[in-house]
């Protein structure tokens, strides 16, 4: 008995679009991402995948997204597990900065180093390592063990909220995953042993 699980990032954001830190700042949806939430949700539905669990992040566009997908699947009436565990990484001192304002203020060598090293966190916000410490233990205790049951889990969350995952589930090295894009509402589907280990992983 496998388990499967959903990985979505949310669907382009307002300060996506604005080229802002966003972190836990909470804009909504542009249309575009509106759309790509919807064609997500298509996707699974085309793919006969019906979740038994959904969980998504305390912020609006990752619950935006998930709603949207719902929508398109035709299901109503389920219950939503939000949890600030999900959220995206904080950046911060640089959230909502525009990113060229950054490069401006600490040069583009600095900027580069708080986005893409695995440990270094912006003045007042958090590394990738930060966020994985808070995401994994709940991943740990929550989901994973729906997974080893043979549940079929959803989660709507954030580019890096899911790095921490996807880091975790494949085995990857800090390295690795921090050049792992994770496009705007692109479902990445795992299927989970009982022993909580990768058997396969789709791209829809």
């Amino acid at each position: 008995m496998t388990g499967t699980l959903i990985l979505v990032r949310h669907g382009q954001s307002e300060w996506n679009l604005k080229n802002l830190f966003t972190g836990w700042r909470n804009p909504d949806l542009t249309d575009k991402g509106q759309g790509e939430a919807r064609a997500t949700g298509q996707a699974l539905k085309a793919a006969k995948i019906v979740p038994d669990l959904y969980y998504t992040s305390g912020l609006r566009r990752a619950q935006h997204t998930l709603d949207l997908m719902l929508e398109e699947m035709g299901i109503a009436n389920v219950t939503i597990t939000r949890n600030i565990a999900l959220n995206e990484r904080d950046y911060g001192d640089l959230s909502g900065l525009n990113k060229d304002d950054a490069r401006a203020k600490w040069g583009e060598e600095q900027v580069l180093v708080w986005r893409r090293s695995f440990d270094v966190p912006p003045p007042g916000g958090e590394s990738l390592k930060d966020t994985a410490a808070r995401t994994l233990p709940y991943y740990e205790a929550e989901i994973l063990p729906q997974l080893k049951a043979g549940k079929t889990v959803l989660i709507a969350a954030h580019g890096n909220s899911l790095r921490a995952l996807v880091m975790a589930i494949e085995g990857l090295t800090p390295a690795q995953i921090l050049e792992r894009e994770i496009g705007t509402g692109e479902p990445t589907v795992y299927r989970i042993g009982p022993d909580g280990k990768l058997v396969e992983r789709v791209v829809l």
